[in-house]
């Protein structure tokens, strides 16, 4: 049976450039969670480009406001930017949101933000915030491949979906595996601590976000 996604804080696995110059795209205030606080638009569009192509996500704030708000932020001032889709599950979902800047990661590691009620479910193409438990849901998120409805009971809260591109998302990467320790992938650890400089050395054909924004 597939793992629930997770997102870890350097815990057990249950369940930046210098900040002074930040990278092209990312926002001077990226490494200091409390300074983007910004309400996001009823409704509003992200675009990802990506190594394999683009896809656009349509967020509706009402399903889910603190993880829409977030979302919105982070897109907004560059946090996806270059980061990589770590773990990509055949038939399960894409995830992905661990900055490839260490010290951005350090930063955002303990940024939780309160749990939704869950509106919607998690159905093909929906996107969702990873997490470790209530309450902890910080800047990881996947994209379900199939209906994993299972997953609402678990207080996983949808707040937008994929309605252009998900055959690019389709195509994303996924001969890794799971992760470690219980898979040959990723392990979460390491990409928190070491950034983009170990999934590239160890993990090269992972795909990788270009570029994020937020688009009419």
């Amino acid at each position: 049976m597939t793992s629930k996604p997770t997102s870890m804080t350097l815990v057990p696995a249950m369940l930046l450039a210098m900040l002074t110059l930040p990278a092209f795209g990312q926002s001077a205030n990226l490494g200091n969670p409390s300074a983007l606080r910004e309400t996001a638009p009823a409704t509003y569009k992200a675009r990802f480009e990506t190594s394999k192509g683009a896809f656009v996500v349509d967020v509706t704030r009402e399903w889910a406001p603190n993880g829409a708000d977030r979302f919105y932020n982070l897109v907004k001032n560059g946090f996806y930017d270059g980061v990589r889709f770590f773990r990509v599950l055949d038939g399960f979902m894409a995830q992905f949101g661990i900055n490839g800047d260490p010290k951005i990661s350090a930063a955002w590691r303990e940024a939780r933000i309160p749990d939704d009620p869950v509106k919607q479910s998690n159905r093909r193409g929906f996107i969702t915030y990873a997490m470790a438990g209530p309450n902890t849901r910080t800047s990881q998120v996947f994209i379900n491949y199939g209906d994993n409805s299972a997953l609402d009971r678990q207080n996983f809260a949808p707040f937008g979906r994929v309605t252009s591109g998900m055959e690019v998302v389709d195509a994303l990467y996924n001969g890794y595996g799971e992760g470690a320790p219980r898979g040959q992938g990723p392990d979460q650890g390491r990409v928190q601590t070491e950034g983009n400089a170990y999934l590239t050395k160890s993990f090269p054909r992972l795909d990788f976000v270009k570029k994020a924004t937020i688009t009419k």
